[in-house]
């Protein structure tokens, strides 16, 4: 049975005009009185009309975009991608950060009600309170980017990330490294998950005897430095490093180069994403190129196109590799002469 406006008035106990300017973030509502109506309306469901119309028709020719962070080289290089395509159709951004907290996600998605015609969502975390399933539920349109949630009739695209970090131990290993450490990222973040998981089942396929050697980092620069004095009070150093992303790979460089120690000379270092600082750090950081921007790029396409019977799949896309001077050449296996 269709929820109607008129349903969210009786259950909040206001007017159907009250009901409208409080979802539509118009002035003259109590903020008491807009929370409850909020509340009803999640609670029941409601879905504006003009929110569940195709997006073709675009209302407020605005675009809501919800991302985990907004700082950094990767946030900035997505909503450039973003940005790009969204200037191509005079539409407009409106942009916010959650800062990895399910709850504040929720809050987030739903303060867009009313304002945006359709929304991109970077929700690599698990939804296991069912926020983001709440939330879509009543808002329009939507594309999920890196995101692991099999919500029916949602789109995604994001990057396969197992594949990227399994092509980059081989990588290592090609190059005669035996004892590889990896810094993964923050937990129970799917793209992280991924990673880690690529690099365990490549070192189990390529190096069946090795132990895995994982540092616990964040995906931030300060917990890639803090991997790499932890990995420097040790008697003695792996071959390489593989951080899982480029930003905890240039931590670690931090750390190993205020210790005297030279890349690649003393240790192999490498990361993922390729950001554009990637390239211009010397040595140059060897990494898994994600094409940040292009990723929003077709996320925002992906968007426009909902409903479209032409409209591009949804799909993992795969990250290829960037070989740069941290990584050196080949070097001899330990067991050689």
């Amino acid at each position: 049975m269709t929820v109607t406006i008129k349903d969210v008035a009786r259950e909040a106990q206001v007017s159907v005009a009250t009901v409208s300017r409080a979802l539509n973030g118009q002035g003259n509502v109590a903020e008491a009185v807009r929370h409850r109506v909020q509340g009803v309306a999640d609670r029941l469901r409601y879905t504006p009309h003009h929110a569940a119309r195709s997006l073709s028709s675009r209302r407020t020719r605005t675009i809501g975009v919800v991302l985990p962070e907004i700082h950094g080289e990767f946030f900035s290089e997505l909503i450039y991608g973003i940005d790009q395509v969204a200037r191509e159709h005079a539409l407009h951004l409106l942009v916010s950060s959650y800062h990895g907290d399910p709850r504040e996600q929720g809050d987030a998605l739903r303060s867009m009600r009313g304002r945006v015609d359709g929304l991109l969502v970077m929700s690599p975390y698990a939804d296991s309170d069912g926020h983001l399933a709440d939330a879509l539920a009543i808002l329009p349109d939507a594309v999920l980017i890196s995101s692991d949630l099999g919500l029916p009739g949602q789109h995604r695209i994001g990057t396969d990330n197992h594949a990227g970090a399994r092509a980059m131990v081989e990588h290592l290993v090609a190059l005669g490294h035996r004892r590889i450490a990896f810094i993964s990222g923050p937990l129970g973040n799917h793209e992280a998950e991924e990673r880690l998981r690529g690099y365990r089942d490549a070192l189990a396929a390529l190096l069946p005897d090795a132990q895995a050697d994982i540092l616990q980092g964040d995906f931030r620069e300060a917990s890639g430095e803090q991997a790499g004095r932890a990995l420097l009070a040790r008697p003695s150093l792996p071959d390489a490093v593989f951080a899982g992303n480029d930003v905890m790979a240039l931590g670690c460089l931090s750390a190993f180069n205020a210790a005297g120690l030279v890349v690649p000379k003393d240790i192999a270092l490498a990361g993922f994403d390729d950001i554009p600082l990637a390239r211009h750090v010397p040595p140059g950081l060897t990494t898994m190129r994600v094409d940040i921007a292009a990723l929003g790029a077709d996320a925002m396409r992906r968007l426009l196109a909902a409903g479209d019977e032409a409209a591009p799949d949804d799909g993992l896309r795969a990250p290829h590799l960037v070989v740069r001077g941290s990584t050196g050449g080949a070097r001899a296996s330990p067991d050689s002469s």
